[in-house]
């Protein structure tokens, strides 16, 4: 498998390869960390983790440019560390700390970066769409060429308010992407028992809004369509839906058992579908790092991650008068 996408991807550089790796272990090696201080009680509440989904994220950050937005629903960690949060707040904030994104009174689901044009984590099902194609417009209102990226999954695909966003988008002809993350369990019900239509992106032509179905699982294939979708907004038009067809390794969340799918199956996506060992594959087979090499990047980014959970254990818990700050913007 990972010699035949070889041949097809030869004009990739050995410097983004290597860029493209190091970024889905660090999100992959954080949310393993995550799941472990969640299972010490030390992350209260909703955790939703984005292992297998890596090559999503990390592909469609590679065809950003500065001024880009993201907003996202609560599986957000790795659009997190993607655009460049530091991951010691990120895991502070996690664990409810004053040191987190949000000074330890948002948890998982409610980080924002405003350096980083990270409007979020959001916890209501399909809330971040119509706040998506908001920044959009007000980026159109302004007259720059940024683009907003939208994501959202499945589940969420089937909420009257992504309807109502795609008129809109299309009506106003907004710079933005939108992103289904089609991880085919929703929150764990199989999109073949769940959603009639065996396209999501296809219902976008009600609107008159063009998109494509993308491997999510090859972060250079989900790098190229993202290219082919930002140029398309940059250039006046229009929204534009990426359907990524996509896989999490876990459970909805933290508490879910997903005994609604075989571990056979996923043990079958993790050996012929990784994004990870999929990028290794083309690394090395391409002679440009070695197994040691590789190695030696994943002991970096494990250190870099348990800095982030000492960082976290150590950030003091919020004083009780921040019950009263950042109440408005």
């Amino acid at each position: 498998m990972a010699a035949a996408r070889k041949a097809a991807k030869s004009n990739i550089s050995k410097e983004e390869l290597l860029k493209y790796y190091r970024e889905m272990l660090l999100i992959r090696r954080f949310e393993e960390k995550a799941g472990q201080l969640y299972g010490m009680g030390l992350i209260g509440g909703f955790c939703h983790l984005y292992i297998g989904q890596e090559a999503v994220v990390v592909g469609l950050e590679a065809a950003a440019k500065e001024g880009d937005k993201r907003v996202t629903s609560y599986r957000d960690h790795g659009h997190m560390l993607a655009c460049g949060m530091d991951p010691k707040g990120v895991m502070a904030e996690l664990t409810g700390r004053e040191g987190g994104y949000s000074k330890g009174k948002g948890g998982s689901m409610h980080m924002f970066s405003k350096e980083k044009h990270f409007y979020g984590g959001h916890g209501i099902v399909g809330a971040q769409v119509p706040l998506g194609a908001g920044l959009a417009f007000a980026d159109k209102y302004l007259g720059n060429d940024n683009v907003t990226f939208t994501y959202f999954g499945d589940g969420a695909a089937n909420q009257g308010q992504v309807y109502e966003t795609y008129n809109m988008a299309e009506l106003w002809n907004l710079p933005v992407v939108f992103v289904i993350e089609n991880n085919q369990y929703a929150m764990g019900t199989s999109v073949k028992r769940s959603t009639k239509s065996p396209s999501l992106w296809e219902r976008g032509a009600a609107y008159g809004i063009k998109g494509e179905a993308v491997d999510g699982m090859d972060v250079l294939a989900v790098k190229a369509a993202g290219e082919k979708a930002v140029a398309a907004c940059r250039a006046g038009e229009g929204p534009y839906i990426l359907e990524m067809m996509t896989y999490r390794y876990r459970g909805h969340s933290m508490s879910d058992p997903a005994k609604y799918r075989t571990r056979e199956e996923v043990q079958k996506m993790r050996d012929e579908k990784d994004a990870i060992e999929h990028v290794r594959d083309l690394l090395i087979q391409g002679g440009h790092a070695t197994d040691e090499d590789l190695k030696a990047i994943d002991k970096d980014i494990k250190a870099v991650v348990n800095e982030s959970a000492e960082f976290a254990k150590e950030s003091p818990e919020p004083a009780l008068e921040e019950l009263w700050t950042d109440i408005y913007a």
